[in-house]
């Protein structure tokens, strides 16, 4: 659809409830910095755009479109997000998804590279919070591909309505709104907002769900109950996390972004939660977005409880006297970044530079000749984050306190386990 833009207005009444989420959205992110705003210029994202620039009152606001030029008509639909966020007073950036041919899972691909790109420019900007304008339709058609899987607690609890990904917050300030009502909303309003042609494509799965669930209606199953019982699943999956956290509390300690764990105090823990905390434990290492198949998962618990070496998901589990030792695996470690920027997934390290970032490995340990005063195994230190300039290391912040460089995670394990 294309309508020329024109000004809000005073909202009418069935919109308070929009107006009111996407205040909530806003007063829910403390400090006064800028709020993203992921705009794709379709119909439930370009209602956010409105309602949030209609209640920032002064906040901040940026905004950015990624491009995944996988249509035509990408590029001029980014551009004109940006010439409605120019009418709005508001910046606007276009994020390019730079790719050739997609192999496998086509709208996974793009799910990952637009967070990714998110994400990064976010960082870039020091924004720490990006919302975007998932509805309670997306919440019951994720609901229902988890029952198609024969999903787990996991697979049925939906979407997050916030999480962190490369040291930013997204948050889905929507998910209890229907895709309708937002449409409706513009559309009332004549305000401009495109239809992707994907969106009607039947070879996406979603796409299909979405058809299902027109049909369940007639029986009375809709997308607000199905947002509902994702809600309701969610919150027996938070309980279940905050056991997990719990249990980690008392049987594993993080030391040198290693993870430390108690054999026999791990042995003791019900099987799920010993399932879930070995899962959580490879995810905020790994830094990956999902976890490993069940069955191999399944071996790494019982690798640790009978004190076998092992390796999963990029990560090395070494027997130590009393329990093991869950780190990085070298040659799975991430490449080399600039200062500032996130390394391995998960550790972020600041200072004056210049300087790269990598792992300290044999050759940093061999220019650091008290490096084992830090009490540090061999193996956790080889994969600390170095600062380096050429072949010579500037500063290993983990293993040797430096005044003027702080290595530090974007997420800590305790929380980590807590939000995922």
């Amino acid at each position: 659809m294309s309508a020329p833009d024109r000004p809000l207005g005073d909202p009418v009444l069935p919109d308070l409830d929009l107006i009111e989420s996407a205040r909530r959205a806003l007063s829910s992110i403390p400090g006064q910095g800028c709020v993203g705003l992921a705009v794709s210029g379709g119909g439930d994202s370009m209602a956010m755009l409105h309602l949030v620039a209609a209640v920032a009152e002064g906040r901040p606001l940026c905004v950015a479109t990624v491009d995944h030029g996988l249509r035509a008509a990408s590029a001029g639909e980014a551009a004109q997000v940006g010439q409605v966020c120019a009418g709005l007073g508001l910046p606007h950036e276009v994020l390019h998804w730079q790719h050739g041919v997609v192999a496998g899972n086509l709208m996974d691909a793009a799910r990952r590279a637009r967070y990714g790109l998110l994400a990064e420019w976010a960082q870039a900007r020091g924004i720490g919070a990006v919302l975007v304008a998932h509805t309670a339709d997306d919440q019951a058609e994720t609901l229902l591909l988890g029952l198609a899987r024969a999903a787990g607690l996991d697979g049925l609890s939906g979407m997050r309505p916030r999480w962190q990904q490369g040291g930013v917050w997204f948050h889905r300030p929507f998910l209890g709104v229907t895709r309708a009502a937002l449409r409706g909303f513009v559309q009332s309003r004549g305000l401009w907002f495109v239809d992707d042609p994907s969106n009607d494509d039947e070879g996406f799965d979603r796409v299909k769900m979405r058809r299902a669930l027109a049909g369940l209606g007639e029986v009375g199953i809709t997308a607000e109950g199905l947002a509902l019982v994702a809600r309701n699943l969610a919150a027996v999956q938070a309980d279940v996390r905050g056991l997990v956290a719990q249990a980690a509390a008392s049987v594993v300690v993080e030391r040198a972004g290693a993870l430390q764990i108690d054999r026999a105090g791990f042995a003791a823990l019900p099987d799920e939660v010993a399932r879930r905390l070995m899962q959580g434990a490879l995810l905020w290492l790994s830094g990956a977005t999902y976890p490993p198949r069940a069955d191999a998962l399944a071996r790494m618990v019982q690798a640790l409880r009978e004190g076998r070496a092992a390796t999963l998901w990029g990560c090395r589990l070494v027997p130590r006297a009393g329990g093991a030792l869950l780190l990085r695996e070298p040659r799975s470690l991430g490449p080399e970044v600039a200062l500032g920027a996130v390394w391995d997934r998960r550790w972020r390290v600041t200072g004056p530079g210049p300087g790269q970032v990598r792992a300290v490995g044999a050759e940093g340990l061999a220019q650091l000749p008290d490096w084992r005063a830090a009490g540090i195994a061999r193996a956790a230190a080889l994969v600390t984050p170095g600062v380096w300039h050429d072949a010579r290391l500037i500063a290993a912040p983990v293993l040797a306190p430096d005044e003027d460089y702080c290595a530090t995670f974007t997420a800590g394990f305790g929380l980590f386990l807590l939000s995922h």
